[in-house]
């Protein structure tokens, strides 16, 4: 599409790209989590299942310490006399100075030389596997229930995303590259689903763990319970400095990528350009700098994020080992048996363990909502004005097209198209000629409303485009373009689009008044030849006839040609033109050319030089005028006898003096 000057429209080198304010975690992360907001009762469920599960879950070292203080029992007093009380015992170790050992057996439940009880024993071992079982139905269907909602959460975000690609101005297209703007719609949606997917289940059943095995470590020995917390303030200092390092670099890395991305789909698309002009070694030096750009945030992003780990794996080990010295002076105090000290320290890597997770889980989080941000960057921004409520509707048959006064910009301070007033009758055609970035494609991109002017008024039978819907507008025209574009499927769902419910005699019908039909038929499978999305099966000329059909097809009021016979050979641009003559009555045509030869039968001929129009008539009045279009078709004309005798001097052959002359050479 135009922009400035009539060009491509304004572009930077990377107008997309997510900018600093992007790092933004909290914020960010708040409203990734409101995008699961409409399943709020399906979270509520969530979060009952891992109640449910964790407190099984915790239950279990707890009933295991049972099993233990069982067998150290039973273990315990096949050493002791049978027949003597417990209390006959403890006297007697006391009164021998064994205090200590006295004190251990009062802490402990046993019968002396009654041994191990297999059947307290069993039904323990029973219960430990009941606890467990259900813990992991409960974890199951938690998860089956997260993964429906996180799936669910994605696909509404891919919903939001593609209705507002379609709501964005062209200029929002003009401004950022392709690759970039795939990037986001693609690289980052699928890793925010990641994430969401990785990082949610876990970080409830983290959190619900720790409240639940810190309660149970008050339970069995505050004292205990204090020294395992002393992990938390630990964690939360490591996880805060590191997760403020990487998240800049996680930014980085998605940055460099969608950088990335846009080389490599630009490259593709003019892959041919690009060995024509042997600039392969040039793209692969943008390709290891853009590349070498995403390895050094990507190593930095996930080296800094994977400290975190370590680091909670040797906190977790210190508290261990104090854990463990001290829970063994107090069973040797007979304030804890052993079954609670061993409890106690399942407790504490239970308690680690979730801490551990949410450390790790950090380089996931920061890289999702890195992705979520630039994802809402573009759900941020400026949309296209609405179509106005209530919408006027000129009579179908409308097809007067009239500027009045027109002033457009695609920058403010660059200006392009002032005061431009035209009318276009039904049934005439319109010409547009001019040097390249006169603006004469901007007028084109004015009529279909893909941008709106800034002064004056474009009417259609009177109508303010700007008071009609944009399907409306956009239903009576139809375009063909300079650069032909045809999706992947068959030449008949090709040309059907511009009318889906076209039956099989129109679109033959369509395909036959653009030609198309002459060499559809020497393909394997007709028109159910399938193309692919660059449509490499047909030539430059035969994608462009098959762009001309869809328009046929689309039998609209107002047609629009934007150099539409620039791709075809000089015989079908003859054929085409009478096509086009047959398609253009009771139609306004507006016709973009650089060949001149090709409008001489144009109605009213536009002159456009610097957005404004500088004459307009016909072929023959402009000729005589001496202006502008004069020394147009004088340069096209003496190009051509430039050409002509360029050709004539390849074709003489130099003789040698004294050579002989071969028959026919010219010399």
């Amino acid at each position: 599409m135009s922009g400035p000057g009539g060009g491509r429209g304004p572009r930077g080198p990377m107008a997309g790209a997510p900018t600093q304010r992007a790092q933004n975690f909290g914020p960010s992360a708040k409203r990734l989590l409101g995008t699961l907001r409409v399943d709020a009762g399906g979270l509520v469920v969530v979060v009952l299942l891992g109640v449910a599960s964790v407190t099984l879950s915790v239950l279990g070292p707890k009933i295991l310490g049972e099993g233990t203080n069982v067998v150290f029992a039973g273990f315990i007093s096949m050493q002791l006399p049978a027949g003597a009380t417990k209390q006959q015992v403890i006297d007697q170790l006391t009164a021998g100075g064994n205090q200590q050992q006295a004190d251990m057996l009062k802490a402990m439940e046993l019968t002396p030389g009654a041994g191990i009880d297999f059947g307290h024993l069993g039904s323990i071992m029973l219960a430990v596997l009941a606890v467990y079982v259900f813990a992991a139905v409960f974890n199951w269907v938690q998860a089956r229930v997260l993964n429906g909602i996180v799936q669910r959460a994605m696909h509404r975000l891919r919903v939001r995303v593609e209705d507002k690609i379609h709501r964005l101005p062209l200029s929002y297209f003009d401004g950022v590259q392709r690759g970039e703007v795939l990037s986001r719609v693609t690289n980052d949606v699928d890793n925010i689903g990641q994430t969401m997917q990785q990082t949610l289940s876990q970080v409830i059943m983290s959190l619900l763990t720790v409240v639940g095995v810190l309660a149970m470590m008050f339970v069995i020995s505050p004292l205990l319970a204090v020294i395992a917390l002393v992990t938390i303030p630990l964690t939360i200092v490591v996880t805060t400095v590191v997760a403020r390092r990487s998240q800049k670099l996680f930014v980085a890395q998605w940055r460099a990528t969608g950088i990335l991305n846009a080389r490599v789909e630009e490259t593709f698309s003019g892959h041919s350009v690009v060995k024509v002009f042997g600039h392969q070694k040039a793209v692969e030096a943008d390709f290891a700098d853009e590349n070498e750009e995403v390895y050094r945030a990507s190593f930095g992003a996930q080296f800094l994020s994977g400290v975190i780990m370590p680091s909670m794996m040797f906190i977790g080990n210190l508290v261990y080992v104090a854990i463990a010295v001290v829970g063994g002076l107090q069973v040797a105090g007979g304030l804890l048996s052993i079954g609670d000290v061993q409890a106690f320290i399942q407790y504490s890597r239970q308690f680690t363990q979730p801490l551990s997770q949410l450390g790790s889980m950090a380089n996931l989080l920061q890289s999702g909502v890195a992705s979520a941000e630039r994802v809402f960057e573009l759900l941020d921004e400026p949309e296209q004005s609405t179509d106005p409520d209530p919408a006027r509707s000129p009579a179908p048959d409308a097809a007067e097209l009239a500027f009045a006064d027109v002033d457009f910009r695609y920058t403010p301070d660059v200006p392009l198209i002032d005061g431009l007033s035209l009318r276009a009758r039904p049934g005439s055609t319109v010409a547009i000629v001019g040097p390249t970035g006169a603006g004469k494609t901007t007028l084109v991109n004015l009529i279909m409303r893909f941008y709106d002017v800034d002064a004056g008024v474009i009417s259609l039978d009177g109508v303010d485009t700007r008071r009609m819907t944009r399907a409306d507008l956009r239903s009576r025209t139809g375009m063909v373009l300079q650069d032909t574009w045809l999706f992947s499927g068959t030449i008949r769902e090709n040309i059907a689009y511009a009318r889906p419910e076209a039956t099989e005699e129109e679109i033959v019908a369509a395909a036959t008044a653009a030609y198309v039909d002459r060499f559809v038929h020497a393909l394997p499978e007709g028109y159910d030849t399938v193309l692919d999305d660059e449509a490499t099966g047909l030539s430059v000329g035969e994608r462009q006839l098959v762009t001309i059909a869809r328009a046929f097809l689309a039998d609209p009021r107002i047609l629009i040609l934007d150099e539409a016979t620039s791709s075809v050979d000089t015989r079908t641009e003859l054929l085409i033109q009478r096509a086009m003559s047959r398609l253009r009555a009771d139609r306004t045509a507006f016709v973009i050319a650089h060949r001149l030869s090709t409008i001489r039968d144009a109605d009213l001929i536009l002159v456009m030089e610097h957005g404004a129009i500088v004459e307009q008539g016909t072929h023959d009045e402009l000729l005589a005028a001496q202006g502008a279009y004069r020394r147009l078709y004088d340069a096209q004309f003496e190009a051509a006898i430039d050409d002509e005798a360029t050709r004539a001097a390849a074709s003489v052959v130099p003789v040698t003096p004294g050579a002989p002359v071969a028959r026919g050479a010219v010399h």
